[in-house]
């Protein structure tokens, strides 16, 4: 593990030193673990690892080429990784969600299109007064999707995007077992979207705060 582990450096290296840019072919696997000193069963299992963290991108018949390096690309890593978290960690997971989420929001509020408002606003309004536990968690998360976009920050929606998995499954309990849960939910993302509107960040932040800390608090009360 220790070789592995060594030639993934190494690679990692050539990435940011600027001799491997994105989009570069590696040389072929001889050549190359020949310039590194490595064996070419430990150059495999590098090549493999950064393949499976979106670093290389491994085209059979092709070669190994360094990927866009695209914040969203590598974060999908992520979101595999989340994917795998224990009940009892949701509540952090909601937490970092609470500290990001508001701001982003409040950078939309300063960016987002008037197309853009118009369309939250139709996924809203297609959403109905009494929709479905399943269809408010779809909408909630196609809802905050759509304003974490229009932040700007390419790094903030991908972080997000990641994290807003592990706390499905608490929307979903609190939907079920809370009584005013979607009515709550849909006036507070009606509140958000006026404070898009009026393009005021400051209410906007602080209705999201206020959205996301209510799931939280629930979540909290019942574990």
């Amino acid at each position: 593990m220790a070789v592995t582990d060594e030639a993934i450096e190494k690679i990692k290296d050539m990435i940011v030193s600027g001799a491997l840019r994105p989009g570069d072919r590696l040389p072929k696997e001889s050549e190359l673990a020949a310039d590194l000193g490595l064996s070419r069963n430990s150059l495999r299992e590098a090549v493999r690892a950064l393949s499976l963290i979106r670093i290389l991108d491994v085209r059979q018949g092709d070669g190994t080429y360094v990927t866009s390096l695209d914040p969203q690309l590598l974060l999908e890593a992520m979101s595999f990784v989340v994917d795998f978290h224990r009940d009892d960690t949701v509540l952090e997971f909601l937490a970092v969600r609470r500290i990001l989420e508001p701001a982003a929001t409040a950078m939309a509020a300063l960016r987002i299109s008037e197309q853009q408002l118009d369309a939250l606003s139709a996924q809203l309004d297609k959403l109905g007064t009494e929709p479905s536990v399943e269809e408010l968690v779809a909408c909630d998360l196609e809802f905050h999707k759509g304003i974490v976009q229009s932040s700007g920050n390419s790094v903030l929606c991908s972080l997000l995007d990641g994290l807003s998995g592990p706390t499905t499954r608490a929307r979903i309990w609190r939907g079920l077992t809370q009584e005013d849960a979607v009515s709550r939910t849909l006036h507070e993302h009606r509140a958000i979207l006026a404070a898009l509107r009026d393009r005021d960040a400051d209410a906007a932040r602080s209705w999201a705060t206020v959205h996301i800390a209510s799931v939280e608090q629930w979540l909290r009360s019942t574990l």
